[in-house]
């Protein structure tokens, strides 16, 4: 069985924590650095062009969105590590991220994205630590592969794995703009959800 993405639609936004509706059904929550690509990859994985909505400007999703798609909540969390907002603004996001973390919800996966050209980034690893401290089912999505050499990428992916401390059976190769990866992550997220 494999989930029907052509039903996808917006659900809701949220700005704080305590917004959140009951977890009702299988979640799936995308968590990444402000310029990772995060709404690009929700996007190609539904089959959307604009679905959530991409900025050339970093940090645009400020709020938790909700998706459903065949009886799955797809959660868009705020991008992590903007640096042009306020130190309040920021700190709103980490509370809403957390907060969300926090709650008795069906966890049933996080991606995890993080871009493949660079090294390990501070709030990447905490992120990952965290998902692994907490005992929640994560995939690590390396983004924006196509800016690569496919040897390359093969090359920063087991490097990103060491320096994160995970196995590379735990990522995913993809990229938003050709399409690298999409089935291996939708295939993924169906074997957490159905």
């Amino acid at each position: 069985m494999s989930i029907d993405y052509s039903t996808v639609r917006f659900e809701a936004a949220y700005g704080l924590a305590e917004q959140l509706p009951p977890s009702t059904t299988p979640e799936v929550a995308f968590a990444g650095r402000s310029n990772v690509g995060k709404s690009s990859l929700i996007n190609k994985v539904v089959r959307r062009k604009a679905l959530a909505r991409t900025s050339s400007q970093p940090g645009k999703t400020a709020n938790i969105n909700f998706y459903l798609a065949d009886g799955i909540r797809l959660v868009d969390l705020p991008g992590y590590g903007y640096a042009k907002v306020s130190g309040k603004e920021r700190q709103r996001w980490a509370d809403l991220i957390f907060g969300y973390f926090d709650q008795e919800r069906s966890f049933n996966l996080v991606v995890a994205l993080v871009d493949i050209r660079h090294d390990a980034q501070k709030l990447d690893v905490q992120m990952l630590e965290f998902l692994t401290e907490a005992e929640l089912p994560f995939v690590v999505a390396f983004t924006k592969a196509d800016k690569l050499s496919r040897s390359k990428q093969d090359q920063q992916a087991a490097r990103l794995c060491k320096q994160f401390g995970i196995k590379r059976a735990q990522t995913v190769i993809t990229s938003a703009q050709k399409g690298t990866g999409i089935d291996e992550l939708r295939r993924r997220i169906e074997d957490a959800c159905i």
